[in-house]
């Protein structure tokens, strides 16, 4: 309890902290399949010590959970490292927290002049290095094997825990919200990293207000940046109210740019509020731009601007079209999926294309924001649903798309999944077939402990 008074459902149950780094050799129950040679890495929050002040899991210390593979011997093994970030440096060698809340609200003034940033939310491969990442950070990057070595790297200003890898080209596309020195500012950035790691491009404009903008959407030609009324006011936080709050009175906004163009050619396209933290895929069809997200009629886990607290927090597949041809439309939104579902991935080989095959996480009989019971399959094509549910109690991570070859027709391939099983206090990764995800897992490997819920994983091909 980070307040001393109500149990934090950030530091309780599926997201109670681990306080401990380990190396274990797993069992594997089953054949590890041969596409699935290499690493799978998950982050998420995992503060260091009790926290101070409010806390919440957006902020806690990252921590990198590596599943190294190996079919030939059909052999698995597991490690576990902090991020060591300048936080988690500074709060090691006091042997207790200092960082407070967001904004740095109770943190400990010996920290005034220390990056925050958590390096928490997601961990990327791309051009030879993994990156630890989490917005309003630049990017963390680790030794892959080892995991408990690394420094930020220099991409000229803060970053994402969202970006994109381009199939086609290898680039890493990606943005930054309240990109300049003010705190809490309309400002963004948009950016570009080629093929061999180097930042080729780093343009800045203004938003229509400070939105907290967690993921964007990009297609083969376009980028588009969602700014939706889940506002940053550092006046209202003067004031003593939240930081970070929904305001439905505000419109929304969807701003579009063709990716070779200039900020300056930005349109802001209106859109109903609501809120997305992630996308599922984009793609162009003619002069239509489609995307399909998880969308919430209100942002969930943060309160509204007068301090209460939201009641719909359920999010649902949803698909939001633009027509470029029409200067003065509005975004449309259709419902895709009823189910309350979260951390949508594709085959991220059609990644801003078209595309047919979406996987995802939902609760099917159960209302939790912080956890789910049930892993999706979503034929998009034909409309096909199928869902695998786990017993009660029982918590599933973000489902990973690896395909059974490089060239493997689209959804040919394997989900690589992170179970927690409450009846023994334990974690599974479980290997399923993409496409029959309800038959017996292709392997099942058991870790011997809990492994706590975190936010995102990736496939990294033959690295450890």
């Amino acid at each position: 309890m980070a307040d001393g008074s109500t149990i934090n459902p950030h530091l309780s149950g599926p997201l109670a902290p681990v306080r401990s780094e380990d190396d274990f050799a797993l069992k594997v129950d089953g054949r590890i399949p041969e596409a699935l040679s290499g690493a799978y890495y998950r982050n998420g929050p995992n503060p260091q010590f009790e926290p101070r002040g409010q806390y919440h899991a957006f902020i806690g210390d990252g921590m990198i959970h590596g599943f190294f593979l190996d079919p030939r011997t059909n052999t698995a093994r597991y490690r576990n490292r902090w991020v060591r970030t300048p936080r988690w440096q500074a709060e090691h060698a006091a042997g207790h927290a200092l960082f407070g809340g967001f904004g740095g609200r109770d943190s400990d003034p010996s920290v005034a002049n220390i990056n925050p940033g958590g390096a928490n939310t997601n961990i990327v491969w791309h051009a030879g290095k993994l990156m630890a990442l989490q917005e309003q950070s630049e990017p963390f990057a680790l030794d892959p094997v080892g995991l408990d070595a690394g420094d930020f790297m220099q991409t000229g200003g803060k970053f994402t825990a969202h970006p994109k890898i381009d199939p086609e080209t290898g680039e890493l596309v990606w943005f930054a919200y309240s990109a300049g020195p003010i705190p809490l500012s309309p400002l963004m950035d948009y950016g570009v990293t080629d093929v061999g790691g180097k930042v080729i491009r780093r343009d800045r404009f203004t938003a229509p207000y400070a939105s907290m903008m967690h993921d964007f959407i990009v297609t083969q030609n376009y980028v588009l940046f969602p700014v939706l009324p889940l506002t940053m006011d550092m006046q209202r936080a003067m004031k003593g109210g939240p930081a970070i709050a929904w305001e439905n009175d505000k419109p929304g906004y969807v701003g579009v740019m063709k990716r070779n163009a200039g900020v300056d050619s930005i349109r802001w396209v209106e859109i109903d509020p609501n809120y997305m933290f992630h996308p599922l895929n984009a793609w162009e069809e003619g002069d239509l731009i489609h995307c399909e997200l998880v969308e919430y009629a209100v942002a969930p886990l943060f309160p509204i601007a007068d301090g209460s607290r939201p009641q719909n927090t359920d999010g649902h597949l949803t698909r939001w079209t633009i027509n470029m041809a029409d200067p003065n439309s509005r975004a449309k939104r259709q419902q895709v999926d009823d189910l309350s579902s979260e951390f949508p991935r594709p085959d991220e080989r059609f990644a801003g294309l078209p595309y047919r095959h979406g996987w995802y996480v939902a609760n099917v009989g159960a209302r939790n924001p912080l956890a789910f019971n049930s892993i999706v399959h979503l034929d998009l094509k034909t409309g096909a649903r199928k869902i695998l549910t786990f017993a009660p109690g029982d918590y599933v991570g973000e489902p990973i798309f690896v395909p059974r070859t490089p060239t493997a027709p689209e959804g040919d391939g394997y989900l690589i999944v992170l179970l927690y099983r409450a009846q023994t206090n334990m974690s599974d990764l479980l290997i399923l077939e993409a496409q029959d995800i309800n038959a017996a897992p292709a392997a099942t490997i058991h870790i011997p402990r809990r492994v706590p819920s975190g936010f995102h994983g990736n496939w990294a091909a033959g690295v450890g």
